[in-house]
C-alpha cells in the first residue's frame, strides 16, 4: 500500500517527501508534478509568499529514466525564501540572539503546539504548522494521481463558495460536470482560468470583489469547495470493518488539510433534512445495464463505491492570521494583547480545492491496490483487466 511523509519547515532550507509503495514501471516526470504545484500557487487573495517561491520539484531516487522502480520516491522543493531566513532557522547553533514568539494566533496551532512540545519560542510552532507543507503533499499526492491516470480515475474541482457569496444557480455546472464525467480532470482547464476557482463568471466577480473588501478590513474569508472523481469503479472500500470505508478514509484525508473544518460526501448535509424517498438513488436497468437516475449519495454507499462520480466538499474556514489581530495573551508576560501578524493569505480556498483533489488520489489509489494489488504497473493492469 502507498503511504507517504512530509518534513520541513515553512521558512527552512527545503521540503522533503517520501513516498513508499509506488508500483514499478510507473512513468512519471518532475514536469507533470510541476503543473500541480504551479495550480496550488494560484488564486486571488494569496499572500506575499506566493510571489516569493516558485516551486519546483526534484526527484531523488525511485526513479529511473522516467519510470518508478518499486522502492521509495523521493522529493524535494527548495524554499527560496530560506535566504532571509537562515540566521532564524538555523539547524545548528544556540539562537542566542534570536527574539523568542510568544503571542499565539487565536484559531491556530501556535497555542496548543507550545503547550504539547514544552516550547517558551511559538516560532518551532508555526514553521512546521504552516500551510507551507501542503506543497510537498501535493507533490506527494500526485505521484498516486499519475497512477489513477493509468485506470482512466481523473480528479477535478472547483469552488462552491467564498465567505457569504455562493453559486446560486448549479444547474449550468452540473451541465458541465455531466459533459466531463467520464474525465473530470478537463474540469479543472475551466475552473483554472478563474482567479477563484468558480465557474459561473458573476459568482466569481462577486468572490473577488468579498475578498478585496476583506483585505482592507485585515480580515480573512472562507469557503466551500468540491473535489469530484470519474472512472471509479464499483467495489473500491468495504463496509466489513469501520475503518475500510472509503468515505471515511477520504474524510480523513480531506480533514487533514490546513484549516478544513467540515466535510461532506455527496448531499450529505443537504440529505439530513430529506425524507428518505428523496434521498436514495433508485436502482434501475437500463439496456441491460444497472443505472442511476441520480447521484445524492455522491458514489459511495456503505462504504464502498457505487461506480457513480465522486462527490467531495470540503468546509475551509477563514485563516487564522489576521492583518486586524484578535486578542490574545502574551506567554511570556501573562498580559492580554493584540495577536501577531505572520505574512499570510487573505482567502486561500482555491488552493485549498487543488490540495483537496492531491490528497483524495492515495485515498483511492490504495483502494485500488488492495483490490487489484501487484508489484508492477503491468501486473496491476493484468488484474483490473480481468476483473
Amino acid at each position: 500500500m502507498i503511504r507517504y511523509f512530509t518534513s520541513g519547515e515553512s521558512h527552512g532550507q527545503a521540503l522533503v517527501g517520501i513516498v513508499e509503495g509506488v508500483p514499478a514501471g510507473l512513468e512519471i516526470s518532475s514536469d507533470y508534478i510541476n503543473h500541480q504545484l504551479w495550480r496550488r500557487q494560484q488564486g486571488y487573495g494569496r499572500g506575499g509568499r506566493m510571489r516569493i517561491e516558485t516551486d519546483k520539484v526534484e526527484i531523488l531516487s525511485g526513479v529511473r529514466f522516467g519510470k518508478t522502480l518499486g522502492s521509495p520516491i523521493a522529493l524535494m522543493i527548495r524554499n527560496r525564501d530560506w535566504q532571509n531566513w537562515t540566521e532564524k532557522m538555523a539547524v545548528e547553533g544556540s539562537g542566542k540572539g534570536i527574539d523568542k514568539i510568544t503571542l499565539p494566533r487565536p484559531g491556530h496551532a501556535d497555542y496548543v503546539g507550545s503547550v504539547k512540545y514544552g516550547f517558551d519560542d511559538i516560532r518551532n510552532v508555526i514553521d512546521r504548522a504552516s500551510a507551507r507543507e501542503t506543497a510537498m503533499r501535493v507533490a506527494c499526492c500526485t505521484i498516486t494521481r499519475r497512477l489513477l491516470d493509468e485506470f482512466k480515475i481523473s480528479i477535478g474541482s472547483h469552488v462552491l463558495s467564498i465567505g457569504q457569496v455562493e453559486l446560486k444557480n448549479r444547474a449550468p455546472i452540473d451541465k458541465l460536470i455531466k459533459k466531463y464525467e467520464s474525465s473530470i480532470e478537463k474540469l479543472n482547464s475551466d475552473a483554472d482560468k478563474s482567479e477563484v476557482r468558480i465557474l459561473d463568471a458573476q459568482t466569481e466577480q462577486r468572490a473577488i470583489a468579498a475578498i478585496k473588501s476583506c483585505k482592507k478590513k485585515g480580515d480573512t474569508l472562507g469557503g466551500i469547495f468540491e473535489v469530484l472523481v470519474s472512472g471509479v469503479p464499483i467495489g473500491l472500500g468495504s463496509y466489513v470493518e469501520f475503518d475500510r470505508k472509503l468515505d471515511g478514509q477520504i474524510a480523513q484525508a480531506m480533514m487533514s488539510i490546513h484549516a478544513i473544518k467540515g466535510v461532506e460526501i455527496g448531499d450529505g448535509f443537504e440529505n439530513a433534512r430529506r425524507f428518505g424517498s428523496e434521498v436514495h438513488d433508485e436502482i434501475l436497468m437500463k439496456n441491460g445495464k444497472v443505472i442511476r437516475p441520480t447521484n445524492r449519495a455522491g458514489g459511495l454507499e456503505g462504504g464502498v463505491t457505487n461506480g457513480e462520480l465522486l462527490v467531495i466538499r470540503g468546509a475551509m474556514k477563514p485563516i487564522s492570521t489576521l492583518a486586524n489581530p484578535l486578542r490574545t495573551v502574551d506567554l511570556k508576560s501573562h498580559k492580554t494583547v493584540q495577536s501577531r501578524y505572520e505574512r499570510s493569505d487573505v482567502c486561500a480556498v482555491p488552493a485549498a480545492a487543488v490540495i483537496g483533489e492531491a490528497v483524495v488520489a492515495p485515498v483511492i489509489a490504495n483502494a485500488l491496490l488492495e483490490k487489484f494489488g501487484g508489484d508492477s504497473l503491468n501486473e496491476i493492469k493484468k488484474r483490473y483487466k480481468a476483473k
